[in-house]
C-alpha cells in the first residue's frame, strides 16, 4: 500500500473548508457568496498555490548553493 503525501495548502478539501467558513463568516456580515462562487474560489485558490509552489521550487533552484546529483564516487567509500 504506497501513501501519496502533499502540503495542506495543495488541498482542494482545505480550501473548501476554509472557503466555506469564510463564506459563512460574510453572510454574518450580510455578504452572500454562492456556492458557485465558492467553486471558481477554490479553484482559483488551488491553480494559485500550485503556481506559487512551481516559483517557489524554481527560485529555490536557481538560488541552491549545491549541485543536484550524486556524490562523487570517492565520497561513498
Amino acid at each position: 500500500m504506497r501513501l501519496d503525501f502533499k502540503c495542506w495548502y495543495q488541498s482542494r478539501a482545505i480550501w473548501g473548508a476554509l472557503i466555506a467558513i469564510a463564506a459563512g463568516i460574510a453572510g454574518m456580515y450580510g455578504y452572500h457568496i454562492t456556492p458557485q462562487d465558492q467553486q471558481t474560489l477554490i479553484e482559483l485558490l488551488s491553480a494559485l498555490t500550485s503556481a506559487a509552489g512551481g516559483l517557489i521550487a524554481l527560485v529555490g533552484r536557481i538560488l541552491a548553493t549545491h549541485q543536484i546529483g550524486a556524490p562523487p564516487k570517492e565520497l561513498l567509500k
